[in-house]
């Protein structure tokens, strides 16, 4: 089954061209770890990380497990972590929530469990914030992507991952509580989605 109407209907309108040069050079190294599982066969672990799981790594996580399906990319398996656990930002699931997406809480503590659906037949997301070894996400065989500046700093090696992968944003929370917040989230998550495109945009299979 395709993807939700309103979040192809955003993937369609993603404009690689706007990736500049040398940002593309940054993705590179990904792009190469993905093709290099699609040549031999073998399953595509992405581990989104962020100091606390609870902004960039999430949108990263959720934009790669859909545009992956979007390009009918098989054996992707997305996660995300952080170098402490915080909880989800609400905005963040707002934001993608805005994008089509179907977001239902599963537990509602100070650290929430959502279901983050792209289509209705695909398994869900399950959007919560962890530490970058917790029990959910992998023990190896997996590509470290390291979404923001200061995880990249403080994590120069992470246990079990074959690649470690800094592509990393500036972080939407500089907005928080300002009447730019709901605009530069939503500015974020669409670079992050766009960038992605292009990464699965260059798998040949």
């Amino acid at each position: 089954m395709s993807l939700f109407k309103k979040i192809e209907s955003i993937i369609t309108t993603l404009n690689i061209e706007t990736i500049p040069e040398e940002r593309k050079e940054i993705l590179k190294p990904l792009i190469e770890f993905v093709q290099e599982k699609v040549d031999s066969n073998q399953e595509i672990r992405l581990n989104f990380i962020c100091t606390h799981n609870s902004r960039r790594s999430h949108l990263s996580q959720v934009w790669a497990q859909t545009i992956a399906h979007y390009f009918k990319i098989k054996n992707v398996f997305c996660y995300s972590g952080g170098t402490e656990s915080t909880a989800l930002f609400p905005m963040v699931a707002e934001t993608l929530r805005n994008t089509g997406f179907e977001i239902n809480t599963i537990a509602e503590t100070n650290n929430p469990i959502y279901s983050i659906k792209y289509s209705g037949n695909e398994s869900p997301v399950i959007g919560f914030s962890k530490k970058l070894d917790d029990d959910f996400n992998p023990k190896s065989e997996f590509a470290a992507i390291m979404t923001c500046s200061q995880a990249d700093g403080g994590c120069p090696f992470i246990v079990g991952a074959e690649k470690r992968i800094p592509i990393t944003y500036e972080d939407p929370k500089l907005f928080d509580n300002t009447p730019q917040q709901a605009e530069k989230y939503n500015e974020r998550s669409l670079q992050i989605a766009t960038e992605i495109f292009y990464i699965f945009s260059q798998i040949q299979s």
